[in-house]
């Protein structure tokens, strides 16, 4: 299964990066993609206009859904990101380590557009496509 990151969906619906809306379309069309908390919440929260934000929800209720954080995750989460600032990588946001974190714990692939996720993956496993 695979975590699409909001940056992804962001190149996705804005038909922005090529490579990464091929990636997402491909998932899509295998039925590959979950749909995390954390990123349904940054997704449409950042929907300006009704009638892509009701498009965009219709996709989103067809995906499986997972709560991304609770306190086993959010542990491991705070340890990867310790572990990563002693190594002198630091992520810029909390929610990113949490979502890598998430995805290494249930055996997710990502998809993202944000080079925090390429910095991170080798450190605590993170598998991108």
């Amino acid at each position: 299964m695979v975590v699409v990151d909001t940056s992804a969906w962001i190149e996705y619906f804005r038909d922005g990066n090529p490579v990464t809306v091929a990636k997402v379309d491909r998932c899509l069309e295998r039925d590959l993609i979950v749909m995390g908390v954390l990123i349904y919440c940054e997704v449409v929260q950042g929907i300006r206009r009704q009638r892509e934000r009701n498009e965009i929800l219709n996709l989103f209720s067809a995906l499986p859904r997972y709560d991304m954080l609770g306190f086993h995750i959010a542990g491991i989460a705070a340890e990867n990101y310790r572990n990563m600032r002693s190594n002198g990588i630091t992520i810029r946001k909390t929610i990113d380590v949490i979502i890598g974190t998430f995805c290494v714990e249930h055996g997710f692939e990502l998809v993202h557009f944000d080079r925090d996720f390429d910095f991170m993956a080798p450190h605590i496993g993170l598998r991108a496509i």
